[in-house]
């Protein structure tokens, strides 16, 4: 017989279930009470299977109600479907790193990737050797649909209030610094607030603007800055530096990379700019996955590890 030739809606599966009680306990009292289900619950079970297999299935003899021969054949066949459901729909398999062979899925923004790709990448691979890594450019914009069209396990970046259907935790705080060519600024460095207003600015803008907090910051002290060149990658911003009067307000992760890429130079603002934090996101509904605790203990250790911050 052909599965659609089967009146499905016609058939209870949980009638396996009570055969199982039966054929293990030979007493339909004993089997309700195994199935906490009530006796005459189990007899009525028993009656819709005699009529759905058409046999007696179970014969009473003395107290034990014996299996037909019929009952005996099908008994294997039912405790494997049983087993079958069991194993393969109901019962999870535990995660185990060293053995997972999937993909894990990664937003970062264009700051999260340059900084942390390759620590991030090292850590996944020491834990797990036979998974592949997949980073995805994420912004604030564009995170939410990413998640879900791209199935991402985390995003990490500088997103402060995330979507209703995320969890947020903060990995750390980062500030910001100045950075700048220290053979073209020379014996200017550290910047005076006068000088900091008359020179041009080159400006890491993942939205496209060409104004940040610092104009505003420099408003209130009745100052303005002028900003000539914007970029939403950073790459370029330094490359830009080198050579040229222009200097950059960054985030000190990416000014430490310049100093040791690009021999550039990095000193604190002549005013305050406010720091900001770097969290990791994810799905509500992927909390309780294994693979996806995993991820977020994972990243959360690498970024927890003390950083030698050092002036260049």
């Amino acid at each position: 017989m052909r599965f659609d030739d089967v009146p499905w809606r016609q058939i209870d599966l949980n009638l396996l279930v009570a055969f199982a009680y039966l054929y293990r306990c030979r007493s339909v009292s004993v089997a309700a009470e195994q199935a906490c289900v009530s006796q005459s619950a189990m007899s009525h079970s028993l009656a819709r299977l005699r009529r759905l297999l058409d046999d007696v299935l179970f014969e009473r003899k003395g107290h034990i109600m014996e299996p037909t021969d019929y009952a005996n054949q099908v008994a294997p066949v039912i405790e494997q479907l049983l087993d079958m459901v069991s194993d393969n729909l109901l019962h999870t398999p535990q995660f185990v790193p060293a053995q997972y062979q999937g993909v894990c899925r990664i937003g970062l923004t264009d700051y999260a990737e340059l900084n942390f790709a390759p620590l991030i990448y090292d850590r996944i691979r020491a834990e797990a050797p036979h998974a592949q890594v997949s980073f995805v450019n994420v912004n604030r914009s564009n995170y939410i649909a990413l998640s879900e069209q791209e199935k991402l396990d985390l995003v990490i970046g500088s997103i402060t209030e995330p979507g209703d259907a995320f969890e947020r935790q903060v990995l750390y705080t980062e500030r910001h610094v100045c950075l700048a060519d220290p053979g073209v600024f020379a014996a200017e460095i550290p910047l005076s607030l006068a000088t900091f207003a008359q020179i041009e600015h080159a400006l890491v803008s993942p939205d496209g603007r060409l104004k940040t907090q610092v104009d505003q910051l420099l408003a209130s002290t009745g100052l303005t800055r002028r900003v000539t060149v914007a970029s939403r990658n950073f790459l370029t911003i330094q490359r830009l530096l080198i050579g040229r009067r222009l200097v950059a307000i960054v985030p000190l992760k990416m000014a430490q990379l310049a100093c040791e890429e690009a021999g550039l130079t990095y000193f604190a603002p002549p005013l305050p700019v406010p720091d900001f934090d770097i969290a990791m996101l994810w799905l509500s509904k992927r909390s309780m996955d294994d693979k996806n605790s995993w991820l977020r203990t994972l990243v959360q250790g690498a970024m927890s590890e003390p950083v030698q911050v050092a002036e260049c």
